[in-house]
């Protein structure tokens, strides 16, 4: 585990040549799933666009250094349209405002940590009044670009030190494997190795974190217009939310479903 205080700035080294290709600029998070999609590079040559590496890509998270096997990894962020994409949402998750489904102000957000085999958001770390406190990723909603809405039951949820996230993951982890369908298993010895599992990671994250939006949201009331991500008006002030009316706003992307979750009632 490591936080992004670790990994900002870092040295990026090609194992294959025993270079140094840039440092970590910035950390690219992918708000559906929770995770660090890309690093973003800082080069000294005059660049004309940004150049980033895919998290999968990166061997190791040193102390010293992050590795990658080759500079070739290294990508043009216009060539690929959904790193570029993600850039441009600008999410964040350091500096944010920890927030309840309800309103409810719970600390700002200071730091998070990360899985740096996988990327994967592990919790973050809040200021909370006169102290810091941690918060397991589990009990977040949604990423949003100023507000991280995180759910009810997140107070009660709070850790005193960022290792016990560690032993919440693992046995998170454990649930996970003892209750996965067999035929998980067989697609990835059979059909694909890492990629495929990758893929049904992906996609299993986003629908843990989109099954949570629709328990906390189905049923409420929404207290004003919200808007799709073209301006339009999507869902009109005293809509009460139908699974259909979620599942759309968790298309429209992150900041209507943040939008959302911040003006509903029972």
């Amino acid at each position: 585990m490591k936080n992004s205080a670790q990994i900002m700035n870092l040295p990026i080294v090609s194992i294959s040549d025993g270079a140094q290709i840039g440092t970590v600029k910035t950390l690219v998070i992918n708000p559906e799933k929770g995770s660090i999609d890309f690093l973003t590079v800082e080069q000294e040559d005059v660049q004309l666009s940004l150049k980033a590496i895919p998290f999968k890509k990166v061997i190791g998270i040193g102390e010293f250094a992050v590795t990658v096997e080759s500079c070739h990894d290294v990508i043009d962020l216009s060539e690929i349209p959904i790193a570029n994409q993600l850039v441009n949402k600008q999410i964040r998750v350091k500096n944010t405002k920890a927030m309840t489904r309800k309103g409810q102000l719970l600390g700002e957000v200071t730091e998070f940590f990360v899985d740096e085999e996988t990327g994967e958001i592990i919790g973050v770390e809040l200021d909370v009044g006169d102290r810091q406190a941690v918060l397991s990723s589990q009990f977040v909603l949604t990423y949003g670009k100023d507000i991280l809405v995180v759910s009810e039951d997140a107070p009660s949820s709070l850790l005193a030190e960022a290792r016990l996230l560690v032993s919440a993951k693992e046995q998170d982890d454990e649930e996970t494997v003892e209750n996965a369908p067999q035929n998980e298993y067989v697609d990835e010895r059979h059909s694909g190795g890492e990629m495929v599992m990758e893929e049904a990671e992906s996609k299993k994250a986003l629908q843990v974190l989109r099954e949570k939006q629709m328990e906390l949201l189905k049923g409420k009331r929404v207290t004003k217009d919200i808007v799709d991500k073209n301006g339009n008006t999507f869902i009109e002030a005293g809509t009460v939310l139908t699974e259909e009316l979620i599942q759309k706003a968790q298309e429209e992307g992150p900041s209507v479903i943040v939008d959302i979750s911040m003006n509903v009632e029972a």
